[in-house]
This record gives structure tokens, sequence and C-alpha cells, in this order.
């Protein structure tokens, strides 16, 4: 995998944190491997500063563990991880799109509209990069209508224990994405607080057993997950 391109900007550790976050959902760092400091400061061509901040925010989300004298290994994934997750996604942002429901402009309306359709073209031409992105827009629109700082600020937070980058490669989930996404969007059209509400939550619980099913196949989850998400389902 070759490094980006990250620019300089306060904001360089959380671009870090998301880059090897994304390696951790996609198998290059498997559990138990040491993600070494200076080695990664080296390959990105930044300084160890911003490196070792990622570093620090990851084991803060429970995928690194530092480890005296040795460095950051990374920690094994579970299912039941990628559920809880879920679950607390789904809850808040349920609640967010009810009050986005009963706030939300005609023209926030078709600005989503907008976004949708740029989000179905990126799927369409396999432009993961620029679908994970579309697909955040997508829902922190939907957050700033709910005019609910501290709790889109929650979501913020939670949706960073979320491997988004990975969802756009999951067997049949951007086409299952789009239906539910064009639901949403009628229930905000109508400002149908109830079925904005569940159009939301059922979205953002339907990824984990999908999302669970590719991590095992790409062996960064191990298949014991499995049973133990669906006894507790």
């Amino acid at each position: 995998m070759s490094a980006p391109d990250f620019p300089t900007r306060s904001q360089l550790s959380e671009d870090v944190a998301r880059f090897v976050r994304k390696r951790i959902f996609n198998g290059s760092y498997p559990a138990g491997e040491y993600v070494r400091l200076d080695q990664l400061a080296a390959e990105l061509g930044i300084s160890v500063t911003p490196v070792r901040e990622a570093l620090f925010g990851l084991r803060a989300e429970g995928l690194l563990e530092q480890q005296p004298h040795r460095g950051f290994v990374v920690l094994p994934v579970t299912g039941r991880d990628i559920v809880d997750v879920s679950d607390v996604q789904a809850h808040i942002g349920g609640e967010l799109a009810a009050r986005a429901a009963a706030n939300i402009s005609a023209e926030q309306v078709r600005e989503l509209e907008v976004i949708q359709d740029q989000l179905e073209d990126a799927y369409a031409r396999d432009d993961e990069e620029r679908a994970v992105r579309l697909n955040h827009e997508f829902h922190r629109a939907i957050n700033v209508a709910a005019d609910s700082p501290k709790l889109a600020q929650l979501m913020s937070q939670i949706t960073r224990y979320a491997p988004e980058s990975v969802f756009p490669t999951v067997s049949g989930w951007p086409a299952k994405s789009t239906k539910h996404h064009r639901r949403l969007l009628t229930a905000l059209a109508k400002q149908d607080e109830e079925l904005a509400r569940t159009a939301m939550a059922e979205h953002l619980a339907a990824g984990a057993a999908p999302l669970i099913e590719h991590l095992i196949a790409h062996g960064v989850v191990d298949a014991a997950s499995r049973s133990s998400v669906r006894r507790r389902r």
C-alpha cells in the first residue's frame, strides 16, 4: 500500500489515525503486529509527533496497546466490538435523524439529494475513497440539520470506532445502503420524525452483520466471533 500525500495542518494526527485504522481493518496490520512510530513517520514523510498522537488516540479506541520499551501492538477486533459500535450508532443516529426531520428545510433536503446522487455515482464507478467521503457528508448533513451539536459530537466520536473505509468493499452493501438512504430521504422530505428515526436506526444497525462477514473473510475478525454475535442477537 502506498502512503497517501497528507497535507500539513493541525488535524494531521487524525489523518494518520485514519490511515492506521484503515490498515487494521483491511488486514494490513494484523493482530499482534507492532506499529513502529519511527518507521511509520518515515513512511509517511512526516515528523513523529503527529504519529505519536495518532497512536495514542488509537490506543484510547482499543485498537492498539502500548507495551513498555516495545511500542504499540495491534489488538484483536471481535464481532462483538463491531456490533457494540453499530448498536450505539443506531440509537444516537436514529435520534439525530428524527430531530433533523423536525427541522430540515427544503434546501437542505435538496442538498442531501445531490450528495446521494454523487454517492451512487461513486459506487457505480468503484471510487471507494470518494464514496467514503460522500457517505460521511450525507450523514454529517443530517446531523447538522438536527441542530443538536452535543449529540452530533457524540456521534462523531463513536463513528471513529467504525471502519467507514471498509463499507464500499463489502459485498452487496452499496446497493443496500443506497436503498436505505433513499428511504431516509423520503422520510426527511415528509418531515416524518418516526420514519426518519426508524430508517436511520435500521440502516446503521444493518451494517454490522455483513461487515463482520467481510472482516472474517479477510482475516481481521476471528470466525468464532460470528457465533457469539448470533447468540447475542
